[in-house]
């Protein structure tokens, strides 16, 4: 390999970048809102860095070899970075800048010869690694985007809930019993309650994601007394389908408004994919280590291909597709049983339903 490669690409390194920003400008759609597409220096930089790779006049050491690598990551990352930003561009036009940049280097350090095969894989791999890291960095960028959005979405969305909210729960206090109006406002109270769960929902799966935890308080709580009350609610939004079976008053340490979400998010799931015309039964019982809670319905079996998405966030099995929500009811159940040290299992099968089953440890106060 000889050294003329490496002076041609030195010298016409800014006639490549005026050749690849036009092609750009004429080939990627979201590059013609673009004031410019030269990063601050990063596409000069990475060029100098693709000279001293053809140069075998230059002794590059180990270290000096990694110190290149991470700053090669760098450059390309910041251009993933910068490109995510960006509403117009997808991840197929910023690896179509890096096809184009690779044509138009070979283009013009052919125009005297033909490269060597040893300068064209270096080119090459050079190129796909850049590829790698501005895309990893476009990918990562932009779920960060997706997550302040969602997380931003949600926080404001709760004001104007809440003062529905607050209304309906006034509209409805007033109203006498036997008032045509009360089944109505009832309808629409429990309407507003179930988007704000979805909400909530959304937000604790944007922090989940985000790698922090659910914020909770841990207190005694009788889950006797916590699931008759969510199946109060329940009947009073769905008619009275749900049975209650548990044989004592257990107790255990836990945080009383998450466990209350596990219990809805599954009893809800119940009613929208059990068989209309048949009860749902929450069962408690405890031993000596643990509590377990199961939720069971009659209806269409759950595929074991299905089973194994089904705790998966934004996963919907195919009989789900119909249905409102946004797939994050049963990640949540779990996530927040696995907080409490416990686990959440499914079973399903013809002609015996479905059950959900928490198991919670027994925690002394």
């Amino acid at each position: 390999m000889s050294n003329q490669v490496s002076e041609r690409l030195k010298q016409n390194a800014e006639r490549i970048m005026h050749l690849w920003e036009k092609r750009v400008r004429d080939e990627v759609g979201a590059s013609t809102h673009q004031n410019s597409l030269v990063l601050q220096n990063s596409l000069p930089l990475y060029l100098n860095q693709l000279v001293d790779k053809l140069s075998n006049r230059i002794v590059r050491t180990s270290i000096q070899i990694t110190a290149d690598e991470v700053e090669s990551t760098r450059i390309c990352k910041q251009h993933g970075h910068e490109r995510a930003g960006y509403a117009d561009y997808s991840m197929s036009q910023l690896i179509l800048e890096y096809h184009i940049l690779r044509q138009v280097i070979f283009q013009v350090l052919e125009e005297e010869a033909p490269l060597e095969v040893e300068e064209r894989d270096i080119i090459i791999g050079s190129i796909e690694q850049a590829v790698n890291d501005a895309a990893t960095q476009f990918s990562e960028t932009l779920r960060d985007i997706q997550e302040l959005f969602m997380v931003t979405l949600t926080h404001d969305l709760r004001g104007p809930l809440n003062v529905v909210k607050l209304g309906t729960q006034l509209t409805l206090r007033r109203l006498e019993r036997g008032d045509t109006h009360i089944d109505v406002a009832a309808r629409m109270l429990g309407a507003v309650n179930r988007l704000d769960l979805m909400i909530q929902d959304l937000l604790d799966a944007s922090r989940l994601r985000s790698g922090q935890s659910l914020k909770m308080k841990f207190e005694e709580c009788s889950l006797e007394v916590l699931l008759q009350e969510v199946v109060e609610d329940l009947n009073f939004a769905y008619g009275e389908r749900f049975v209650v079976v548990c044989d004592a008053d257990i107790r255990i340490y836990c945080s009383r408004k998450e466990i209350r979400r596990v219990i809805e998010n599954l009893a809800i799931n119940a009613v929208k994919y059990g068989d209309p015309n048949t009860p749902i039964t929450l069962t408690l019982q405890h031993n000596e280590t643990q509590v377990n809670l199961t939720i069971h319905n009659q209806g269409k079996p759950i595929s074991l291909e299905a089973q194994s998405i089904l705790f998966q966030q934004f996963r919907r099995t195919i009989g789900a597709e119909d249905q409102a929500g946004w797939g994050l009811g049963l990640f949540l159940a779990k996530s927040i049983t696995e907080a409490h040290q416990g686990t959440l299992e499914v079973e399903s099968g013809e002609g015996k339903g479905t059950t959900f089953m928490v198991k919670l440890p027994k925690v002394k106060v």
